[in-house]
């Protein structure tokens, strides 16, 4: 056999390269839950498709002589994250008792067929669902279009246990990672109890406000909740998602709800990433916003970045500011909070 030139052997090599990073890959579902409704359609949403829940496009066909589940998802390089829905996000997969899992993920490249099994339904209680554990005061939004973005959200949006019987009009609380805020079977690792809390709050006497939480984008939270990019792990993308607050969601819910539209009676509220971007939002956007609650606020991620903007932008108009931390956290993560509080916050006139 002829010994193949190293200039074209070199070229064979980077040609089977490209053609199996780029090859299709298939994914088969060969289980899934037994309380899954007759008739639903399953779908796959994910960095493919800016994660658009129930996109006919993407609907998974069922194969009669496997009995199974399956898509073409098309050519492509690095990494894909996704999820299964039946349709929305408030009918999205989860563990085998219907809690959150975190986004699935595969690399192009490493194989080009998946075989896989849905475990639950977050909707779904028994048979392998959860029962979710948000007060009745809560609802969803469910696939909330961010056009900043091209991407889908889930919203959840919080009422006093009197709104339905009331004409008054509230304040508005924005939050992130909205898994975590109400619903234990939605979250990472345990909810924050917001609706439970507000509603003793009620009871006692508080005239209430509405909290609006948004889901985070899974695989895409860091780069939303930080304007900033950092080397190592991403972000860029919170300008644009601030964008999707202020333009698209805040109007949304203003148009639906009794509110209070002013900046005065609108803040911002997150943890960790979600207190970077919370912090961040506050601050660049003071017409929007005037309070801001940042717990753990994961300020690193920016670098000096995050205090520099808080020091040259500087305060426009009155703030209110809350800035939570457990020492257990880590001895930067105070740090870094006690700087934030350190820096001047002047009036500053435009």
């Amino acid at each position: 056999m002829r010994q193949l030139d190293k200039r074209k052997l070199l070229f064979l090599l980077g040609l089977f390269s490209y053609c199996f990073s780029y090859a299709q890959v298939t994914i088969i579902v060969n289980s899934i839950p037994a309380n899954t409704p007759t008739g639903d359609i399953i779908y796959i949403a994910g960095s493919f498709n800016g994660w658009d829940p129930g996109n006919s496009a993407w609907k998974l066909a069922r194969d009669t002589v496997s009995n199974t589940l399956n898509i073409v998802l098309p050519a492509g390089t690095g990494s894909v994250s996704y999820k299964f829905t039946r349709g929305s996000w408030a009918k999205v997969e989860g563990n085998a008792s219907g809690g959150f899992i975190p986004d699935r993920t595969f690399t192009y490249g490493n194989g080009d067929t998946l075989l896989l099994q849905i475990l639950g339904w977050e909707d779904l209680s028994g048979g392998g669902g959860g029962q979710t554990s948000a007060a009745a005061n809560v609802s969803v939004i469910d696939s909330v279009f961010m056009p900043q973005l091209n991407r889908f959200r889930r919203v959840w949006v919080y009422v006093p246990p009197d709104y339905a019987l009331s004409s008054q009009t509230y304040p508005v609380l924005y939050s992130h990672d909205g898994q975590n805020v109400f619903d234990s079977y939605t979250s990472f690792s345990g909810e924050w109890k917001v609706d439970e809390t507000l509603n003793e709050l009620y009871a006692e006497g508080d005239s209430g406000i509405i909290v609006v939480a948004v889901d985070n984008g899974g695989g895409q939270r860091l780069n939303e909740y930080s304007p900033w990019v950092n080397p190592s792990y991403g972000g860029g993308q919170g300008d644009e998602y601030a964008d999707f607050l202020i333009q698209t969601l805040k109007p949304m819910i203003d148009s639906l709800y009794r509110t209070r539209p002013g900046r005065e009676y609108t803040g911002i509220m997150g943890s960790s990433m979600g207190g970077l971007i919370s912090t961040y939002g506050g601050i660049e956007f003071q017409q929007t916003f005037s309070k801001i609650g940042a717990f753990s606020p994961a300020y690193w991620f920016a670098g000096a970045s995050a205090f520099q903007h808080v020091a040259t932008t500087g305060k426009q108009a009155p703030m209110r500011i809350y800035q939570l931390i457990e020492r257990r956290s880590g001895a930067s993560y105070v740090a870094d909070m006690y700087r934030m509080e350190d820096i001047p916050f002047s009036l500053r006139v435009l």
